[in-house]
Order: C-alpha cells, then sequence, then structure tokens
C-alpha cells in the first residue's frame, strides 16, 4: 500500500508547529505580490523577539526569531494560495539580522528560517539566501525575513 502525500500543512501539525494569524501590513504595501508563477513576499518580523544579536539576543534566539518570521511568511502564502502544496520551489530567503557591528553570525540566525522550510517542503525547500546585517530593524525586530517562491499553477 502507497503511503499517502504528507502536505506541508501535515508537516507542520507533524513539528508541532501551527500558523499563526495573519499579520496586518505595518504601511501602505501588501503581504505578498504575485506576478505568473512567482510571489514575492513583503518582509515578516516577529511580535516575540526584539532587540540586536550580539547585544540583546543569543544566536538560539535568534535563530527562532527567524524561525517564527518564516511561520509568518507560510501564512502569508497560505492566505495566497490556499494550501501551501502548491508552493513549487522555494527560490530566494533574504534574512535581515539586527546586529551589533562585530556580530558576524547572521548565516546561523538564518538558518532557524531555512531549517524550517527544508523541513516542511523537503527538496522544494531548498532556496538560495542571502543573510545581512542591519544597525536596526523596525520595531527594534531581531530578525526579518522575505522570499521569492514559484507556484505550480500560473493566477487565472
Amino acid at each position: 500500500m502507497e503511503k499517502a502525500i504528507v502536505t506541508p500543512e501535515e508537516r507542520l501539525q507533524e513539528l508541532g508547529l501551527s500558523l499563526p494569524a495573519p499579520r496586518p501590513s505595518a504601511g501602505n504595501y501588501v503581504g505578498c505580490v504575485r506576478t505568473g508563477n512567482l510571489i514575492f513576499t513583503s518582509g515578516q518580523g516577529t511580535n516575540e523577539y526584539r532587540g540586536q544579536l550580539g547585544k540583546d539576543v543569543s544566536i538560539e534566539d535568534g535563530y527562532e526569531a527567524a524561525r517564527q518570521c518564516m511561520l509568518n511568511l507560510l501564512t502569508v502564502l497560505k492566505q495566497e494560495l490556499g494550501e501551501l502544496s502548491k508552493v513549487k520551489r522555494v527560490v530566494k530567503v533574504l534574512g535581515f539580522v539586527n546586529s551589533t557591528p562585530d556580530f558576524t553570525d547572521q548565516p546561523k540566525v538564518m538558518n532557524g528560517a531555512s531549517d524550517l522550510l527544508v523541513q516542511v517542503f523537503g527538496e522544494r525547500g531548498k532556496h538560495g539566501r542571502s543573510a545581512v546585517g542591519m544597525a536596526q530593524l523596525p520595531l527594534n525586530n531581531a530578525v526579518e525575513v522575505e522570499m521569492v517562491v514559484e507556484v505550480e499553477d500560473e493566477e487565472g
């Protein structure tokens, strides 16, 4: 007997995670823009993690902040697509890490987002990525993440 295909939503449930409620935009923009088979998301921070890496926030908490940012982004995608199984490929992730000038472990922080994508989407979750340090982020967020995904069907 063939094993049933596990959806990204079922994988989240297996991980003990649930998608949070959509976060309202903090300005005159939308959560994502779809053009053809690509979706470009706006950056998502968190409500839980504030401060600078290298000063107020540990690498472990930064990792969790990046993971929470990605859950927020998955909420945006789910709202746009109806179901996450329509994601064909995660193309690119860009992570902004609120960092002190001497902090250089932005990639370790951003692994929180990247690891979650691979756990949820498998091979389709492997992506190109940039992890950059920032002098400050809106609302003193520790991390902000945005991404580009390719979807199965063009919008009709």
